[in-house]
């Protein structure tokens, strides 16, 4: 899973709720995140820009850990 900006990502399928760290070690969880996104990142050519186009800004999310 290679990418310049997203470190590790994780999905709890039966909460809907996807985690993701930075490379900088920020560290978020985006609630009521449907199952195909994040079937998409995981293909996504790049992770990073996926991130930017259908997660960021795109649901609820809380700072877990910086």
């Amino acid at each position: 899973m290679p990418s310049s900006v997203i470190r590790h990502f994780n999905y709890v399928q039966n909460s809907s709720t996807l985690y993701i760290t930075f490379l900088s070690g920020t560290a978020y969880k985006y609630k009521n995140v449907p199952l195909g996104i994040y079937d998409a990142l995981i293909v996504a050519d790049s992770k990073g820009r996926y991130f930017n186009s259908h997660i960021k800004n795109k649901f609820k999310y809380q700072k877990i850990r910086k």
